[in-house]
């Protein structure tokens, strides 16, 4: 069995080792000329650490990465602390995994050297899906180069502006949903006295939030800020922006987050878009994945985590199909929609929940946060066990 998976990000490409770890013959399609991540952190929680661990890359991500100390909520201009609950023995004790902190660049690399060292030279660069065409038996994706590859079933892992979801169901426009995003990594060593706490950190404030973290084993600082705004932009990782303009949306704030923005040498924005769940997710015998059918706001940082759960279950239903796949990505649908859904509508909430603007939300919010930190940190972890607690390898979804 052979399937043809268009797109080389981190779903993409855990799709193909997924698929290549139940025996399948893989080719993956990626648009770029060559596979890179952008110069972004990422964080992967043990939900998504018991996939790599299964396929046996967790080791290497984890050499590649950082383990945050805590889970922790301070206020942006003060560095008040909310709560603060540690989570790296609590991760592995609690949920079985590590919680990883990892430069998307080293994820991307850590991926697609185990995929070429296992399924030898099944990438291929400057591959543009021009669209697929299929028959009872087989789908065929033809590129806009003339060139056709063949295989059993197509997965369409290429993102919110994907190519596949767009054949299937027809052109639209994903949701802007007021905010957009900065971000921005800084070497530890620039960043003295104001480096960002060993810990997943969220900073809140009035219509705006911030995320820091560690990354490279803690010589990297990640910096991604969230703000409202009312204009559209364009959905583009590799928009840029000018230092002085992040500055002065947050201008006021805690000196951790001004002199991240201060001392980076890059400022990239990119405005954040949704859209409702889809009806389905396959025809015949093609298939979505990750962002191309669920796009996830950054706010419960699960949206590549969704896509690198999906690839596990798919690869794994599909190699229980036979010959004739369709039923087992009707069943992939159906075993994932009320997962991703409730994933999607949480993040949503959280974008409202970090950006309280009067006093009184503030209280209403983050004063049980406050009190179940200091009293009851087993609250907070216990909201986070149906997400981090969650084993897709090993949770049995019958065709």
């Amino acid at each position: 069995m052979k399937v043809v998976i268009v797109g080389g990000g981190i779903g993409g490409l855990t799709a193909a080792l997924a698929f290549q770890h139940f025996g399948w013959d893989v080719e993956l399609l990626e648009t770029s000329p060559h596979i890179a991540g952008v110069g972004a952190g990422i964080q992967i929680s043990p939900n998504g650490m018991k996939v790599f661990a299964r396929l046996g890359l967790a080791e290497d991500i984890v050499q590649h990465g950082f383990q945050p100390r805590a889970l922790e909520m301070k206020f942006g201009k003060s560095g008040r602390q909310i709560f603060n609950v540690p989570i790296a023995d609590e991760a592995l004790s609690r949920w079985h995994a590590n919680y990883v902190h990892i430069h998307r660049a080293d994820l991307i690399e850590c991926l697609s050297g185990a995929l070429r060292r296992r399924a030898g030279n099944c990438i291929h660069l400057d591959a543009t899906l021009a669209q697929y065409r299929q028959t009872d038996d087989a789908v065929v994706a033809e590129l806009t180069n003339g060139r056709q590859h063949h295989g059993d079933i197509l997965v369409g892992a290429d993102g919110i502006h994907s190519t596949v979801r767009t054949q299937m169901f027809g052109a639209s426009s994903p949701d802007f949903t007021g905010n957009i995003a900065w971000r921005a990594v800084v070497p530890v060593e620039k960043l003295g006295q104001w480096t960002p706490p060993d810990s997943a950190c969220i900073w809140t404030g009035p219509g705006r939030h911030a995320v820091t973290y560690l990354l490279r084993n803690g010589k990297l600082a990640n910096f991604v800020g969230v703000v409202e705004h009312d204009q559209w932009r364009s959905e583009s990782w590799s928009e840029r922006g000018s230092r002085d303009e992040a500055l002065k949306d947050f201008a006021g704030w805690h000196p951790v987050i001004t002199t991240l923005i201060t001392k980076a040498d890059e400022h990239f924005r990119w405005a954040l878009f949704d859209r409702a769940p889809l009806p389905q997710w396959h025809q015949g015998r093609a298939v979505l994945i990750g962002d191309a059918c669920h796009p996830t706001l950054p706010f419960m940082a699960q949206g590549a985590v969704m896509a690198i759960e999906d690839a596990y279950l798919l690869a794994q239903l599909c190699t229980g199909s036979g010959q004739q796949p369709q039923q087992a990505l009707a069943t992939f649908y159906n075993s994932r929609i009320a997962r991703t859904s409730r994933i999607q509508a949480g993040s949503r909430a959280n974008m409202s929940t970090f950006h309280k603007r009067t006093l009184f939300g503030k209280a209403a919010s983050y004063g049980p946060m406050w009190l179940a930190g200091k009293l009851i940190p087993g609250l907070i972890y216990a909201q986070q066990d149906p997400i981090y607690g969650y084993d897709i390898t090993a949770i049995e979804h019958g065709l």
